[in-house]
């Protein structure tokens, strides 16, 4: 054997060689014997029907449809499609367009979200309200249709129905305040919506009369699910903020530090929704969250052992000194307003958020069943939007009368040629 021969015979098998070449008879013949069986053609046989305990195994599971039942994913489509008209408002999150449909001629809005600075991704707040909005389709919410993009990644616009008013701004600029059965209809619609909201586990979080739209037909539509969020039971699993709720329609709870807290905190914004419509202004306007504190305590009297139990536990009780025992002023502030209305605010602005009424029982409330009763919503007044751009037209001025002057005189019959 030479140094060639030993060299080749120490030499591993690659598993990427196909037929290398061995020297020795026995690596040859078992080479040659790996080779012949590379060519071997097997019969191809059809599968039989097993009868074996382990059949053959399906494509998909038998408890979901074939992939030919589901939708088509299709990509979103450019903004493009839509010519903008004007812009509406600008928030936190977002700015709102008001544009038409190039295709349909529809008028939407448009809201272009913030991304310009955005660090981590896409925002949180964007995801939780086009989830929000597709779980909660009711007619007293507003629709959303679509997203479209732009031409950029920081270019994400949620296209949504166009309604021609906000309350706030509808409350501001109406020459009169609602009548008592238009606020029926109103909040009759509001409880609505939030109760649908609940019922799908949606915790709205701002609602005020500026996140309220209404049309010309007498709908109104909640909006702004900006900082909605889904909750679970029990409530609170994985921690909830105290940033929520603009401050003039805070519940007490969470002014005082509640990490936990339900759809109370909902219904006590709807409380102070039901005022403004009576009052026709914000029942607390504080600037901060001690003083509404403090106006709260007024209009409700301080807090008491049977009045709100769970009060000595939040986290800023005990940095907030109680006024003197003293009642209640709701009549003294809601003089026109019938008992069972007075009834249903008092049952909305409670202390204990257990003892707070819910959306769904307050839909049953005597008040919205008393005279006067509901008025049907295509009976509302129209208002020009000033989202379009309208403005309302002023009243004719009749002219004035004649100025008589100091040398004018009369003519008289003596004066006729």
């Amino acid at each position: 054997m030479n140094i060639s021969e030993s060299s080749t015979l120490s030499r591993k098998r690659s598993k990427w060689d196909v037929n290398p070449t061995i020297h020795t008879e026995n690596t040859s013949s078992s080479a040659q014997k790996r080779v012949k069986t590379r060519h071997v053609h097997l019969p191809v046989q059809t599968p039989q029907p097993s009868h074996s305990k382990h059949p053959m195994r399906l494509s998909h599971s038998v408890y979901v449809p074939s992939r030919t039942h589901h939708p088509i994913i299709l990509p979103s489509r450019s903004v493009y499609c839509y010519e903008r008209l004007n812009q509406i408002e600008e928030g936190s999150y977002g700015v709102v367009f008001r544009a038409r449909d190039k295709e349909t001629g529809e008028i939407v809005a448009l809201k272009k979200l913030k991304l310009e600075e955005e660090k981590n991704g896409f925002p949180i707040t964007a995801l939780r309200e086009i989830n929000a909005l597709m779980l909660c389709r009711h007619d007293n919410v507003v629709g959303i249709r679509e997203v479209v993009v732009g031409e950029t990644l920081t270019q994400v616009f949620v296209v949504m129905d166009f309604i021609e008013h906000d309350l706030k701004t509808l409350l501001t600029v109406m020459p009169s305040p609602f009548l008592q059965s238009e606020i029926k209809t109103l909040m009759m619609q509001l409880l609505s919506a939030v109760a649908h909201c609940h019922a799908n586990w949606i915790l709205h979080r701002d609602l005020k009369t500026s996140n309220l739209l209404m049309n010309n037909r007498g709908t109104i539509k909640v909006a702004d699910f900006g900082l909605a969020r889904r909750y679970g039971d029990p409530v609170g699993v994985g921690g909830m903020t105290q940033l929520v709720v603009t401050l003039w329609y805070r519940a007490p709870e969470i002014l005082l530090g509640a990490k936990v807290y339900s759809t109370a905190v909902d219904m006590w914004s709807v409380g102070c929704i039901f005022a403004e419509l009576l009052l026709k202004e914000p029942l607390f306007q504080a600037k901060n969250e001690m003083e509404i504190l403090s106006m709260i305590f007024k209009l409700l009297g301080p807090p008491t052992k049977n009045s709100w139990p769970d009060y000595d536990s939040l986290p800023l009780s005990k940095t907030v000194s109680l006024p003197s025992p003293q009642p209640h002023q709701f009549r003294n502030k809601f003089q026109y307003l019938t008992s069972a209305g007075l009834d249903l605010l008092m049952s909305l602005l409670t202390y204990d958020p257990e003892r707070r009424i819910n959306a769904e029982e307050a839909l049953q409330h005597p008040y919205f069943s008393e005279a006067p009763l509901p008025k049907h919503p295509d009976l509302f007044g129209s208002f020009p939007s000033a989202a379009a751009g309208e403005k309302r037209r002023k009243p004719f001025s009749s002219p004035s009368a004649p100025a008589r002057q100091a040398d004018y005189k009369l003519l008289t019959e003596f004066d006729m040629p």
